[in-house]
């Protein structure tokens, strides 16, 4: 059998092992440029659905792209054409490859022929006879991105909205391209950023903007009138009015950007998955190897990824992130929630501030604030102001919105203000009698039907409402810090929490454009047991004579976003011993209290490190501050019990009922924590390590779930 043959079969192969593609299809018409600079042909890709379902590459949408670029190719060697290009449907240029295809490969052949498939398709357009160009109109990722990166030249739509390369993110590499033409294009510094540095960073898009200041597009337009003005740009190219530079770049720039992106790969992931060393290395091949060396390369890497357990995890976190996150198990029907018109936030710290800020942003209701004296109200209504002043800094508010959004905003030393309020949620200090006394307070003055909400992060809620008159009305819902950046949502059902309540709370959430979760009323909920119990072990070892560093990197191979002791600075350590103390109340056996935690927050102390002259060391007081003992243990020692503790925390968790499903703790893990997408959030690692096994007996996941099949 020939090549051609063999890899044809390949690919009808890899189509019969996803009968359920989207498929995109890729009509061409043929239009004249302006000012007579002659015909051109553009590609549409387009799956035959609205924005909401993004155009993706699976093995019979890349087939409809070859064949469209066969009738390119045969109007360009006719002279029909001179120039060609590619777009999207509205709103959406490309996706890149559909994950579903890419985790339905059996076989290292498979998967190989995979990313041969997608480079002999791409390839096409930057091998043509005419000059080609991507008009990126919409959203881009992946192979979408790369696609547009084998054109000669690219334009860029101001509205577009998110533009990446996520694999690295994914576990995966860029494998259609990417690694080989994005440093050639803008340089190896700015492709490490795109391709290393912002995956690393909890997957950060790039704006418009961004795209064309790095260089990766050559001009950018408005929507309104976008495809004219890219089709003009291109007229005025072809007709050499118009000369677009490109740069080369030398040895030490290269040497100094793999560097870098060593730095990155190491501070983010400590070694712990393959994925951004792989595409490291293939960013370092880019400077010599020609386009074959450079696409085989890549094809090996993306055959190795595909086959590999982190990138089975990847694709079941993107899952969980973009399937399950938005239909919460357990939520009540939609329709039984109440109209939230006016809300309330019992206190005007930075906690309840930072809430208000994002229900007056969000819902654009009027919000009020309480508290014990006039200047922390005024501090707090400030504190609002200010933020909403920041985003229109930014451009994200005109002067019109912001003004109204302002006004919304009013604060009252007397909770009498709440009593036109639908939902009113108290941030005030962690302790039980406290949080009674509050709800007491404002049920006295409240509608029967407002509901309260508690955004504890570790108390009882049916405790907390249990002296009400309606305690049915009261809800969990917990934030994580900063409000504004990490999207989870701890919705919290407490014993008598009805339907209707909790029913407004989802509604609420998913307005506020977090992402909601259903947890039983246990003790911390899912994040913070998990965090507590994972924090417990390293406070242990510290207290039986473990060195600092060696207790605080152990847990490295998890490639976490922090270190513990870091996570512990980040919360404070007032906060990690009450959320401790209240576990420890509850499981006393799991969850020691540490003596040299409680000493750090008698000594006022921010945590275990300071900073001298821009170098983190250990703080040097602790050596008289704390009190260890003899027994030191190896990293591995405390990597082992580390995850051995959290196999029998969420193997309790799911007896009890805390969530409905393993998947819904790896949803928190990753929303709440950000806890790596290759670790699948958490159950997928223990599963695949055998910890889930040798200490809960079984497996988290059935095999094949988030894990080779």
């Amino acid at each position: 059998m020939s090549t051609a043959s063999s890899r044809q079969d390949l690919i009808e192969r890899a189509a019969a092992a996803f009968p359920d593609e989207v498929v995109t299809h890729a009509p061409v018409r043929v239009l004249d440029l302006p000012g007579g600079a002659g015909r051109f042909a553009l590609v549409t890709l387009d799956n035959g659905f609205d924005h909401t379902k993004p155009t993706t590459f699976g093995p019979r949408g890349l087939a409809n792209i070859d064949a469209a670029l066969d009738q390119v190719a045969e109007l360009a060697a006719s002279g029909a054409i001179v120039a060609a290009g590619v777009t999207g449907k509205p709103f959406i240029f490309a996706v890149g490859a559909d994950l579903k295809a890419v985790a339905a490969a059996e076989s290292a052949e498979l998967a190989r022929a995979t990313g041969k498939q997608g480079h002999d398709v791409f390839r096409r357009l930057g091998e043509l006879p005419v000059r080609t160009f991507a008009f990126v109109n919409g959203a881009a990722m992946g192979g979408g991105v790369e696609i547009a990166l084998h054109c000669t030249y690219r334009t860029v739509s101001s509205g577009v909205p998110a533009f990446s390369l996520p694999e690295v993110f994914l576990g995966l590499v860029p494998g259609w391209g990417g690694t080989q033409l994005l440093p050639r294009l803008i340089g190896p510094d700015k492709a490490v950023t795109v391709i290393l540095d912002n995956p690393l960073s909890q997957n950060r898009q790039l704006k418009a903007k961004q795209v064309y200041e790095l260089g990766i597009a050559d001009a950018i337009f408005e929507p309104a009138d976008f495809l004219e003005e890219s089709l003009a740009w291109a007229a005025a190219v072809v007709k050499g009015e118009i000369v677009v530079e490109r740069r080369t770049y030398d040895e030490a720039e290269w040497t100094a950007a793999l560097e870098r992106g060593k730095q990155i790969a190491d501070s983010r992931v400590h070694g712990a998955t393959p994925a951004p060393y792989l595409a490291l290395e293939l960013i370092g091949k880019a400077r010599t190897a020609s386009r074959d060396e450079g696409f085989d390369a890549e094809d090996d890497a993306l055959a190795d990824r595909i086959m590999s357990e982190e990138l089975r995890s990847g694709v079941y976190s993107f899952n969980l992130v973009q399937k399950r996150a938005k239909r919460p198990v357990g939520a009540p029907d939609k329709s039984l929630a109440k109209p939230v018109t006016k809300v309330g936030v019992v206190g005007a710290g930075l906690m309840a501030s930072q809430l208000a800020t994002l229900f007056v942003q969000r819902l654009a209701v009027p919000v009020v604030l309480t508290d014990i004296d006039q200047e922390r109200v005024d501090k707090g209504v400030k504190y609002v102001h200010e933020q909403l002043d920041f985003q229109a800094l930014k451009g994200r508010l005109n002067s019109d919105k912001l003004n109204r959004l302002k006004a919304l905003v009013t604060g009252s030393l007397t909770k009498d203000a709440f009593a036109d309020a639908d939902f009113v949620i108290e941030a005030v200090f962690e302790e039980m009698s406290v949080k009674q006394q509050v709800f007491a307070e404002v049920e006295a003055v409240v509608r029967p039907d407002c509901v309260l909400a508690t955004n504890t992060s570790s108390l009882s809620v049916t405790e907390m409402a249990s002296k009400l008159e309606h305690p049915e009305r009261v809800v969990g819902f917990h934030f994580f810090n900063p409000v504004a950046v990490l999207p989870l949502l701890e919705v919290v059902r407490a014993e008598k929490t009805d339907d209707a309540t909790l029913a407004t709370a989802f509604v609420v959430g998913k307005n506020l454009k977090k992402n909601c979760v259903l947890v039983k009323d246990a003790p911390a909920f899912v994040v913070n047991r998990i965090l507590t119990r994972f924090m417990g072990v390293v406070n242990q070892v510290l207290d039986e004579g473990t060195p600092v560093e060696t207790a605080d990197r152990a847990l490295d191979p998890l490639g976490l976003p922090m270190s513990p002791f870091e996570l512990l600075e980040l919360v404070g350590p007032a906060v990690g011993l009450h959320v401790a103390e209240t576990l420890h109340a509850s499981f006393p056996d799991r969850f020691p209290v540490s003596e040299n935690v409680r000493r750090l927050v008698e000594a006022h102390k921010r945590g275990i490190y300071q900073w001298v002259d821009g170098v983190r060391v250990v703080d040097p007081e602790l050596e008289t501050l704390f009190e260890v003992g003899d027994r030191p243990s190896t990293p591995e020692q405390v990597l082992a019990r580390a995850v051995e503790a959290l196999a029998e925390e969420i193997d309790l968790m799911l007896a009890e009922g805390v969530v409905a499903a393993a998947e819904d703790i790896d949803l928190c893990m990753i929303l709440g924590a950000g806890w790596p997408f290759h670790l699948g959030g958490i159950t997928p690692y223990l599963d695949r390590s055998g910890v889930s096994e040798k200490v809960a007996g079984h497996r988290f996941l059935a095999k094949g779930v988030a894990s080779l099949p």
